[in-house]
């Protein structure tokens, strides 16, 4: 009689299907997407919305133009923290709109 193997996280399952057809980068995409308010922290979290990324571009909508200068001060960081987050250098610059 062979062991069972143990239970998997789906998010591990949905990594490894990716990675077999092709489709890591949008994954990544989707992670970091999702990671947005884990990275950023929940009151900047609360006046933003991650609209989309593209050609390592991520578009961020902003509630008010004094959030969209500070998040400007703070999109080095940001980008470096996001980047963390995902494993590798996938975003090149946050667009602040």
């Amino acid at each position: 009689m062979s062991k069972a193997k143990p239970p998997r996280e789906l998010g591990g399952i949905m990594a490894d299907v990716c990675r077999k057809i092709g489709m890591t980068e949008a994954y990544d995409e989707y992670k970091t997407l999702h990671a947005w308010e884990n990275v950023v922290g929940e009151t900047i979290a609360k006046v933003t919305s991650v609209e989309k990324m593209k050609d390592g571009n991520l578009y961020v909508k902003v509630k008010s133009p004094s959030w969209r200068m500070e998040l400007n001060f703070r999109k080095r960081d940001i980008t470096t923290r996001l980047n963390k987050a995902v494993g590798y250098e996938m975003i090149r610059t946050i667009i602040f709109k």
